[in-house]
């Protein structure tokens, strides 16, 4: 069973609750040039490599390294605050240490709310509790401001599945959650595979367009010739989701199911989530080497790092400090092995000895903190250098446009709501973990998230979704700050799911054939699901108002203004303040009421809407500016609410 999906091909966390299942195939054109070594930077312009249609394409991004620059509503404070922005060539790369979220350039208030958030599902939810317990990390720049466990590491000894109920250890014998207690990651595992694949690439042993029978020639049965390095790592292989290789009891036996396994589709035509993809890269990966996948791991990602809570197959002596996990026994499980604690969750993991592609490691909320910033950081952490800043910059780039709704760098899941909630960008990337595990990263803002929970324990039926990953994301986004485009305050429009909030301007009368409205907007909402509105009425039906946007920030190479033919705006918008106009000389002659109106729907949100600086001209004259006190009282909310962050 793979670790992100049940047998039924929907995601256990949540997957498939939007633009989930197979794509309709289209046509996924090679890269094109080869993509090892110098190749990566010779083919590197304006900061950035961007995927579209499968093809890489030459566009000013940032570096996955590089922060928002300071300034008004990028919500990166100055540098006071220890977040690591602006890190150019040669520039601090910061380390981890603890710290206030004021240091972190973060609001205290939203961390607290996200650990009350995580401590409501250690309660049923609705049924039973997602988690028996969880730790949480999290930060931004160099500092973790949060660092919190909850709950127990060990609760119960067995599950009987007569009531639906555990069975629980002796209190005395139950094992509290700590800041270092380790947990089996399950699929963020494939993380690491990815990384020590994309270390390969850089050094020219592995090529990405490279068919993987020309690494392993057995590989190329059942009609697998075709399949390349990149579709193993994004998911566009043709693989199903998983296979059961722990039936087979010899390697020879499990390898020979892989190789003559049929793909479901046609290498490079859909998207479809497969341990299959991370097991054919282990095998890759062991065979360039001539060295283990356990040895990989510890030679060139964990020892440099220090990360030395990072494993796999733990040693008996760190049990005690081992998060449980499933009371495994069919029909539940595919393997009849009692209370799993200590040991690889994943069957198929555990058939591999432990050691496998797509599960299997082992590690802790801290570790998993400096992987994610030696990621921020562009690849290197103190004095240690695992990747270059060319090849971090492809696990933050989109090589799945074809795919809309499942976008994928090298390894990394990039803009996923469904777990990343509103720290969801065009290049956040993150995994999950079939046991309750996440991570996530968000380079817009410098900051990471750890959400470590053993949702399996006691057995995997008792949690669904990801609510307590989407809940964390949540207020980790609200609190990174948004200060006002001018002023003290802001309207803010919220972050509530399933709403519809209105910000509504009194009745004006307009005469010129000049008026307009005027003012500072800024927005990140879920795509196509959430929407602001800027809407018109003259007493009867709101209609929409069309306007255009033009980006604020430093720099020459501004952009064009946008447009906004159905007085709407969704998705993301660079988390920065827009100059926002707007004619209003359609309603000339007529007494008009203005508003805005944010309507989410019930899964899940962005960062919200911000609207500042409303001011509406009727030719030369001013006829309502917000900072003016009789006017700004005339401004009626429901929703919204003033906010200086």
């Amino acid at each position: 069973m793979t670790e992100d999906t049940q047998g039924n091909g929907r995601a256990a966390d949540g997957r498939s609750a939007r633009g989930g299942g197979e794509r309709t195939p289209s046509r996924d054109s090679a890269i094109g040039a080869r993509v090892a070594g110098s190749g990566i930077a010779r083919r590197r312009l304006g900061g950035g490599i961007l995927a579209l249609g499968g093809a890489l394409a030459l566009t000013p991004v940032p570096l996955a390294g590089a922060a928002a620059r300071s300034g008004p509503g990028t919500g990166v404070p100055d540098r006071a605050a220890d977040t690591g922005a602006d890190m150019g060539p040669g520039a601090h790369r910061p380390t981890l240490r603890r710290g206030s979220a004021a240091r972190a350039g973060l609001l205290q208030g939203p961390l607290d709310q996200l650990v009350r958030d995580a401590e409501a599902y250690l309660a049923d939810s609705p049924e039973h509790p997602w988690y028996a317990g969880a730790v949480l990390l999290a930060g931004r720049g160099g500092t973790v401001a949060l660092h919190r466990p909850i709950g127990k590491a060990v609760r119960y000894s067995a599950y009987d599945e007569k009531t639906d109920t555990g069975v629980e250890f002796p209190p005395e014998q139950q094992i509290t959650m700590a800041e270092d207690t380790v947990f089996d990651l399950a699929s963020i595992s494939k993380l690491f595979t990815s990384l020590l694949a994309v270390q390969q690439i850089e050094r020219g042993e592995l090529e990405l367009e490279t068919a993987v029978a020309s690494y392993l020639p057995d590989f190329a049965g059942g009609g697998k010739q075709g399949i390349t390095v990149r579709q193993l790592l994004t998911h566009t292989s043709g693989f199903r989701a998983w296979i059961p290789l722990y039936e087979e009891p010899t390697r020879e036996g499990k390898l020979r199911l892989l190789w003559d396994e049929v793909p479901v589709s046609t290498s490079g035509s859909a998207y479809l989530y497969s341990d299959l993809n991370l097991i054919s890269l282990q095998l890759i990966l062991e065979k360039v080497t001539g060295r283990s996948l356990d040895a990989l791991l510890h030679d060139e990602i964990t020892a440099p790092l220090g990360m030395h809570r990072t494993r796999y197959n733990p040693p008996g002596s760190w049990k005690p400090k081992i998060a449980a996990t499933e009371d495994a026994r069919p029909p539940w499980s595919g393997l009849e092995r009692g209370l799993v604690w200590g040991e690889v969750h994943d069957e198929n993991a555990f058939g591999l000895d432990g050691v496998a592609g797509h599960a299997g490691v082992f590690s802790c909320a801290w570790d998993l903190a400096v992987l994610a910033r030696t990621l921020l950081n562009g690849g290197v952490y103190g004095r240690s250098r695992i990747l270059s800043e060319d090849s971090v910059d492809l696990l933050f780039t989109d090589f799945n446009t074809a795919f809309p709704g499942d976008e994928h760098g090298l390894g990394f899941e990039l803009h996923q709501h469904w777990y990343m909630g509103a720290m969801a960008t065009p290049r956040s990337a993150g995994h999950t973990g079939f046991t309750g595990t996440s991570l996530v990263l968000d380079p817009s803002t410098d900051t990471f998230l750890i959400v470590l929970g053993n949702s399996v324990h006691p057995v995997r039926s008792w949690r669904s979704g990801s609510a307590p990953r989407v809940a964390a994301a949540n207020q980790l986004a609200r609190a990174v700050p948004v200060r006002p485009e001018r002023g003290r305050t802001a309207w803010f429009s919220g972050m509530a799911s399933a709403s519809t909030a209105t910000l509504t301007l009194p009745a004006l009368r307009l005469n010129s054939a000049r008026a307009r409205l005027e003012c500072a907007l800024w927005w990140d909402t879920e795509p196509a699901a959430d929407n602001l509105f800027l809407e018109a009425s003259t007493g009867g039906d709101w209609q929409p108002v069309p306007f255009t946007t033009l980006a604020q920030g430093p720099g020459r190479h501004r952009p064009d203004p946008r447009p906004h033919p159905t007085g709407s705006a969704t998705g993301w918008s660079g988390r920065v303040w827009h100059r926002l106009e707007a004619d209003l000389t359609a309603w000339r002659g007529r007494d008009v009421r203005l508003r805005w109106r944010y309507a989410t729907d019930r899964l899940y949100v962005g960062r919200g809407a911000y609207v500042d600086g409303l001011r509406i001209r009727d030719g030369v004259r001013t006829v309502f500016d917000a900072e003016r006190p009789r006017d700004a009282g005339r401004i009626e909310a429901t929703g919204w609410r003033p906010s200086a962050d």
